[in-house]
């Protein structure tokens, strides 16, 4: 005998977590940041064949003020990781980062000193997609994912404690395992 069952039929129950969580997921709008040939999956995911505007993400700008999505899609050089880190700061919170390829996740192939080995060491990073070139299926199984984390991020002081526990997490997981005495 709940409350759901006494309110009349046509009302719902929700949080206001989950409202602007359905919200965000459901209008998230891309900055582009192409870079080599993950970028041409990356524009084939907007085609007829994979439709990512099923997800509302139709408008793949250019400019990153309106963007809360970033997709590094290739291998980022010394020399564009400022232009990058910039188009980042430009982006208005709450913003998210996919990167897409192994050079952007990892470098790939190219281990010298004019890529930079990961975009993690320029923006913090959501979604690894792993891949040489990902296919544009993975890139919306990414999106999905993407999706589901924003959905359920916390608002508020509930998202400081989320970002502290984290954090503490992390740092745990990162300490040698051996005391060295």
């Amino acid at each position: 005998m709940g409350l759901e069952e006494k309110l009349p039929a046509g009302y719902a129950l929700t949080t206001v977590e989950q409202v602007v969580g359905l919200a965000r997921k459901s209008s998230m709008w891309p900055a582009t940041f192409g870079l080599a040939c993950c970028a041409i999956e990356m524009m084939s995911a907007g085609g007829p064949d994979y439709d990512i505007a099923r997800f509302g993400m139709e408008k793949f700008g250019a400019t990153p003020r309106q963007a809360d999505l970033m997709i590094v899609a290739g291998r980022v050089s010394q020399k564009m990781a400022p232009v990058l880190r910039q188009i980042y700061d430009q982006m208005p919170e709450p913003k998210w980062v996919i990167a897409m390829g192994v050079c952007a996740s990892s470098g790939g192939m190219f281990n010298n000193y004019a890529i930079v080995q990961g975009v993690d060491h320029i923006v913090p990073v959501d979604m690894y997609l792993p891949g040489c070139p990902p296919r544009p299926e993975m890139l919306l199984d990414a999106v999905v994912k993407l999706h589901d984390k924003v959905q359920n991020t916390k608002l508020g002081a509930h998202r400081e404690q989320e970002i502290a526990e984290t954090e503490e997490r992390m740092l745990r997981r990162s300490l040698p395992l051996v005391d060295k005495d």
